[in-house]
C-alpha cells in the first residue's frame, strides 16, 4: 500500500494586519488536508544572527562573552549573545555577525564557523536566526570602537566561564533562546574537538530576504 501524497499547504489569501520597523503581522488563508482552509496569524521577521565568542587562551574549558541587555516585552535585563538583525540587504550573515560583535562587544574574531540554525517560534513567527562560533578573539582598539546609542548605551558585557554559563542555563538564569542554544552548542562543539562545524558561508535555506 503506497503512502498518501504529502499535502501542500497552499496560501490562497493574505491580509496584512500590522507593519512596523522590524516585524509585520499577517493572516494567511491556508489549504488544509481535509479540503477546507484555515487562517494562520503570524509574525514576519527580518531574521537575525548571533555570535558565541569563546576564548581558550588561558583555560582549556573556555569562557564565553555574554551581554546584559534590557528587553522591553519581558520588562527585564537578560543574559544574551552579541546579536542583531539581518537588516542590510545582500549582506552575508557572517558579516552581520562580525559587525554585531564589534558594535556590542568591542571584539573581532579571526575564525568563524556556523554553530547552529534556529527557527525560534515557528508556531507564531517565521523568524530564523543563525548562531556563529567566533574564536581567536581580540579586542578592538578604543579609537575604532562603535558608539552605542539608545538601549545599547546601557548594555554591558562579561566574560563567563563556559561551564558557569551552562550551569546558568539549567538554573534558569539564562532564558534567551538564542543564548541557551549557543552556550550549549558551543560546549558540545568544544567537547567534540570542533569536528563537524559548518563553514561560515554554509547554505542557509531558512534565511529570509533582508531587503
Amino acid at each position: 500500500m503506497s503512502a498518501p501524497a504529502e499535502h501542500v499547504f497552499e496560501v490562497v489569501g493574505r491580509t496584512e494586519r500590522f507593519t512596523g520597523n522590524v516585524i509585520r503581522v499577517v493572516s494567511d488563508e491556508v489549504t488544509m488536508p481535509d479540503g477546507g482552509t484555515a487562517v494562520r496569524d503570524y509574525v514576519v521577521h527580518v531574521g537575525a544572527v548571533g555570535a558565541v565568542a569563546v576564548d581558550f587562551s588561558d583555560d582549556p574549558a573556555g569562557k564565553v562573552l555574554l551581554v546584559r541587555q534590557y528587553r522591553h516585552p519581558v520588562r527585564r535585563v537578560l543574559w544574551e549573545l552579541p546579536a542583531g538583525l539581518l537588516d542590510v540587504a545582500g549582506e552575508p550573515a557572517v558579516e552581520t555577525a562580525k559587525r554585531e560583535l564589534w558594535e556590542e562587544a568591542d571584539l573581532r574574531a579571526a575564525r568563524w564557523d556556523v554553530l547552529v540554525d534556529m527557527l525560534t517560534t515557528p508556531g507564531s513567527s517565521d523568524e530564523a536566526i543563525r548562531i556563529f562560533l567566533a574564536r581567536d578573539v581580540t579586542g578592538v582598539p578604543h579609537d575604532e570602537r562603535h558608539t552605542r546609542l539608545g538601549e545599547e548605551h546601557t548594555m554591558t558585557t562579561e566574560w563567563v566561564p563556559l561551564e558557569t554559563a551552562i550551569g546558568w542555563v539549567f538554573a534558569g538564569e539564562i532564558e534567551n533562546a538564542a543564548c541557551i542554544a549557543g552556550v550549549l552548542a558551543a560546549a558540545r562543539a568544544r567537547d567534540t574537538g570542533f569536528v563537524g562545524l559548518r563553514p561560515a558561508d554554509a547554505p542557509w535555506p531558512a534565511r529570509p530576504d533582508a531587503s
